[in-house]
């Protein structure tokens, strides 16, 4: 057997396929719309969207063979079940970087005749739009000669939205179904093959949601959006919108909008235009930071913050010092003291799509094997950082691809 291959113990992964049917019944009422992975075997890859971090749940079930699932190493060593998930076959790894023991563990599942699923975008959308697929995920897929199948999934996103701290009962759906051969893997050119696993994973929850139509118990409930939202679209302040029960407003112009429990927003307020999708309000946010930084502004960031790391005995996040994160031309500086003694940190963040984040709260910066959550003084901020972020990675990517 590959010294690399993680093979799942097949009594813990059954526990794991039972409670997770549980979850998936109680949380997210999941419906299959096609299941063409039932009664497969492998070597087989699942690429999966990513809309809520608990979309596992909902795909270990597809299938009675066991899995063996890529997950954030942030995820994993924060928990205090690493060594179940090691008997189920779980490889972590850092979000947006892949070392070669990283290929090792994956290749070896596939060279095992086994299930690989990977999560391409890496993070659970924050406004209802896929976060952005790594190049490097096309290349890998091309490298490990098996079949793919796509893990579509619907609504759950407004079940748990990551930008609020309530979770709503409703139906979600899983589509599951074949997307590659692994001779049409390596035959088809390389943009047609981006385009097609593009066109599968790229997702806009709220057009989604429009054709689907499904309630969600406090689905009006926008409270926390704000710190997603952070720019009113009528008066361009930035940090003057609030949120109550089911309105979000402008403090500064006086626009509002009501959401419903399907999650549509509609205007309350005699000003402004409406906006029906949070998904549009915040790629409008995007898109104007992006059009400032593209006509030249110098657009720097900075907050006081704590900095914390993960504790391997404890398996969490603890307070380890404090200090400034900063973003300056496309770098992102931490400064400060870090257990007792002087530290700083430049790290370029055109290598990175995206990061991990909450809404509000804070960031997380990974820098080789370390990840650094930095916990922002003024938690509003974090969304702006993630925005600069992401424009400068696009920007990045495209100015190579012109090269």
């Amino acid at each position: 057997m590959n010294q690399y291959y993680r093979k799942p113990n097949l009594f813990i992964y059954r526990l794991t396929q039972g409670v997770s049917s549980l979850a998936q019944t109680i949380i997210f009422k999941r419906k299959f719309m096609r299941n063409e992975l039932k009664g497969k075997k492998g070597p087989i890859i699942v690429i999966a969207n990513h809309q809520a971090a608990l979309d596992f749940i909902n795909l270990i079930g597809a299938t009675k063979e066991p899995m063996s699932f890529v997950i954030s190493n942030s995820f994993y060593s924060t928990l205090p079940i690493k060594k179940m998930m090691d008997r189920v076959g779980v490889i972590p790894k850092q979000q947006f970087q892949t070392s070669l023991g990283d290929i090792h563990m994956m290749k070896a599942v596939v060279d095992e005749k086994g299930i690989l699923v990977i999560y391409p975008a890496g993070l659970m959308c924050e406004d209802g739009l896929s976060t952005p697929i790594p190049n490097a995920t096309f290349r890998f897929l091309q490298r490990m000669h098996a079949d793919v199948y796509m893990a579509k999934t619907y609504g759950t996103y407004f079940c748990t939205p990551k930008w609020s701290k309530k979770r709503r009962r409703g139906r979600t759906y899983l589509d599951v179904y074949k997307l590659f051969d692994k001779d049409e893997l390596t035959s088809l050119p390389s943009d047609e093959l981006e385009r097609k696993m593009l066109d599968a994973l790229l997702f806009d929850a709220y057009r989604e949601q429009e054709e689907l139509k499904v309630p969600y118990k406090h689905g009006e409930n926008v409270e926390g959006l704000e710190n997603v939202l952070y720019v009113c679209p009528n008066c361009g302040r930035e940090f003057t919108i609030e949120t109550s029960g089911s309105v979000i407003r402008c403090s500064a112009c006086g626009f509002a909008e009501e959401s419903d429990e399907y999650g549509f927003l509609h205007k309350k307020s005699a000003t402004g235009t409406e906006i029906r999708y949070v998904s549009d309000w915040s790629r409008k946010i995007y898109n104007d930071l992006k059009e400032r930084i593209e006509r030249g502004e110098d657009i720097t960031l900075s907050s006081w913050t704590k900095f914390m790391t993960v504790d391997e005995k404890k398996n969490k996040f603890v307070e380890s010092g404090a200090g400034s994160l900063a973003y300056n031309d496309g770098h992102l500086i931490l400064s400060g003291v870090l257990r007792g003694e002087k530290f700083e940190l430049d790290v370029n963040a055109s290598c990175f799509a995206s990061l991990p984040f909450k809404p509000g709260k804070h960031i997380e910066v990974q820098h080789g094997k370390d990840i650094y959550r930095c916990v922002l003084e003024d938690g509003r901020l974090s969304m702006k950082f993630i925005n600069l972020i992401k424009i400068n990675h696009e920007l990045f990517q495209a100015s190579h691809a012109h090269n």
